[in-house]
């Protein structure tokens, strides 16, 4: 059913990106890129979390990792990864497939900066086998995205931390 959602909402918002099915799983960023031909940090991982009373769906590159402080700033509380259960239930897509098309239901969607390294990323697609190749801009735009940056630097640190 979450392919099917994934494929829906393209064929009704952007019919000329087509979903890419492998027959291998694309469940982690090291499978994804391998998949796909990309740097594991051109995949766009889909990270379901919740701040506070709310839930949100942050789209960041496949080699980010999450600043709790930048987060908290951001956001105004310290994030909570959700259990496998709670991320099916909420977005239609298995782990290792969530992705910000198709949602089962409604969440905010956050595309952190840490995108903006590519021009075109990878992000899954409602499976563990699929997946698109969109532009970052015109993926913010189709999902009502707004832009953050609540990720550590390449080096392990927040930008903050790093200019201290």
């Amino acid at each position: 059913m979450s392919l099917q959602s994934v494929k829906a909402f393209f064929a009704e918002h952007a019919p000329d990106i087509e979903v890419i099915v492998t027959p291998t799983s694309s469940a982690t960023v090291a499978l994804a890129a391998e998949a796909h031909g990309v740097e594991p940090a051109q995949i766009a991982k889909t990270i379901c979390m919740r701040v506070g009373d709310r839930v949100i769906l942050v789209v960041a590159r496949g080699d980010a990792r999450i600043d709790n402080r930048k987060c908290r700033d951001a956001f105004g509380a310290k994030p909570r990864m959700l259990d496998v259960e709670q991320v099916a239930e909420l977005t239609g897509h298995p782990v290792g497939g969530v992705c910000p098309f198709g949602l089962a239901a409604p969440l905010k969607v956050y595309c952190d900066v840490s995108l903006r390294t590519y021009d075109e990323v990878v992000p899954a697609a409602g499976a563990t086998n699929a997946a698109v190749r969109i532009g970052i801009e015109r993926m913010a735009t189709l999902v009502g995205a707004e832009w953050c940056d609540i990720c550590q630097d390449a080096v392990g640190k927040s930008d903050t931390e790093a200019a201290e």
